[in-house]
């Protein structure tokens, strides 16, 4: 899980830098439609799965739903198979 959660904090590191540049080329009304928000709350899911200690409750459900968001670069080619949430997993919840 550790390699899922580092890949998504790249993928969110490589979408900021691609924001910035289109913020940078056309100014910043072009980010009025991003998604750059939702890049925010995913980097902030993965920094609190980091941080959250692994007894506790919630971690398979932070887990399953990095699993998610992950699927979202699916094509990209560091993504993994391994990663895709399982139905086993979400019926553990």
């Amino acid at each position: 899980m550790d390699d899922l959660v580092k890949f998504l904090r790249a993928r969110n590191m490589a979408d900021n830098h691609a924001y910035a540049e289109v913020a940078h080329r056309f100014g910043g009304d072009a980010l009025l439609d991003s998604h750059l928000p939702m890049l925010d709350l995913v980097d902030m899911l993965a920094r609190d799965y980091e941080a959250m200690d692994r007894a506790d409750a919630r971690r398979p459900g932070l887990a399953y739903a990095l699993r998610m968001l992950a699927q979202s670069y699916a094509e990209h080619p560091h993504y993994r198979q391994e990663w895709r949430p399982q139905a086993h997993q979400r019926d553990m919840l």
